[in-house]
């Protein structure tokens, strides 16, 4: 947990950093009118702090070859920890699954996978996830449009 209370610079400076990683701490000090050594102090202390985890690049998934989006949903053969973990375990292998989230309810699973056509969805669900001893079920589907994609947070 976060020991210290974000101010309104803190915030500013977090909402522009997830707009644009790259900016300097000079750029960051003239849209938020502080000088660029206190925006470094702070932007430290924020990494430190755990706030910013990472930068990273984003991608282009169509230039690069990964225009099929597909949520999956999977249910476990049994519901105990060794299943869960066994299962939490392949998925951390598959680089191909960009979000995965344990739910309440009918199904135990939901990912957010990329593959680059059909076969390729259909040799992962047949050939990775289905013979896998701790999934029961899949159910796919294919996303044919993506209205919004973010991860950014509403600071």
């Amino acid at each position: 947990m976060a020991s210290t209370h974000l101010d309104a610079f803190d915030r500013k400076i977090l909402m522009l950093l997830q707009e644009d990683a790259r900016l300097t701490n000079n750029d960051i000090s003239e849209r938020v009118n502080l000088s660029p050594s206190q925006c470094s102090r702070r932007r430290q202390r924020l990494e430190e702090e755990g706030y910013i985890k990472c930068y990273r690049a984003v991608l282009d998934r169509d230039m690069l070859g990964f225009s099929l989006v597909n949520v999956i949903t999977v249910t476990l053969a049994t519901h105990n920890r060794d299943n869960a973990r066994r299962f939490a375990e392949l998925l951390a292998r598959l680089p191909q699954v960009q979000e995965a989230h344990a739910l309440t309810g009918e199904m135990d699973y939901i990912l957010k996978v990329v593959t680059q056509d059909l076969k390729s969805l259909s040799e992962f669900v047949n050939d990775v996830l289905l013979p896998h001893d701790s999934v029961q079920h899949v159910k796919t589907a294919i996303v044919l449009q993506t209205l919004k994609e973010t991860g950014s947070l509403p600071l």
